[in-house]
């Protein structure tokens, strides 16, 4: 089990902080429409865990860091704010390191992934290369599926790694991607996550999707 460094204290209070919540109405609403909140959370049993296909993530997806730094995201910041106890600024500073990225869109389509940098595409075809288990320090966990590249552009990533909140089969409604050439590495990168939400949702649904957590 690999144990995650980092503060990660408002990525891991923001994305997994309603298990502690009342479960209300809308709570209820929520986990019909997003899975189980305790495994959101990040609260699961081993035996939970299953293996995820690609397809999983198979779409056109694009990056949310362009509507951070345009300010598409400040009532996201300032919902979080009046939910806990950190400030809209400390919740933006964490998210621009957190959403920070180059790649503006990814698309996933069978085994290839092509990723988009400035609109220049590179891509690699992927197979499963396992999933691995991080604890966090506020004592939750989340699961990295991982993919090695079999085939592809040099300068596409060796491997990518996802992560978003589901731990078994389930087709993704967001996620966040790690990628480079060192597997390991890459386990102990919880400061940025760049973050991909489908490219045919408006900003103002990805912010109604994002409060909505």
């Amino acid at each position: 089990m690999a144990v995650a460094g980092g503060s990660g204290k408002v990525h891991e209070g923001e994305e997994h902080d309603h298990a502690g919540h009342d479960h209300d109405h809308e709570n209820h609403e929520h986990a019909h429409s997003h899975g189980d909140p305790q495994v959101y959370a990040g609260y699961f049993e081993d035996s939970q865990i299953k293996d995820r296909p690609l397809s999983d993530y198979a779409g056109d997806w694009q990056s949310v860091y362009p509507y951070l730094q345009d300010g598409t995201l400040e009532p996201v910041w300032e919902h979080k704010a009046e939910k806990g106890t950190a400030s809209v600024e400390d919740i933006r500073a964490e998210y621009e390191v957190g959403y920070k990225t180059d790649v503006e869109r990814i698309t996933i389509e069978g085994d290839v992934v092509t990723f988009y940098k400035n609109g220049e595409p590179m891509k690699g075809s992927y197979a499963y290369d396992g999933r691995e288990t991080l604890t966090y320090k506020k004592g939750n966990r989340g699961v990295r599926f991982i993919f090695k590249k079999t085939d592809g552009d040099a300068e596409a990533p060796q491997f990518i790694q996802f992560s978003d909140h589901k731990i078994a089969p389930e087709k993704a409604d967001h996620y966040h991607l790690y990628w480079g050439d060192d597997r390991a590495a890459l386990l102990d990168e919880v400061t940025n996550w760049p973050t991909y939400y489908p490219s045919s949702l408006t900003p103002q649904q990805i912010v109604s999707e994002m409060k909505a957590h």
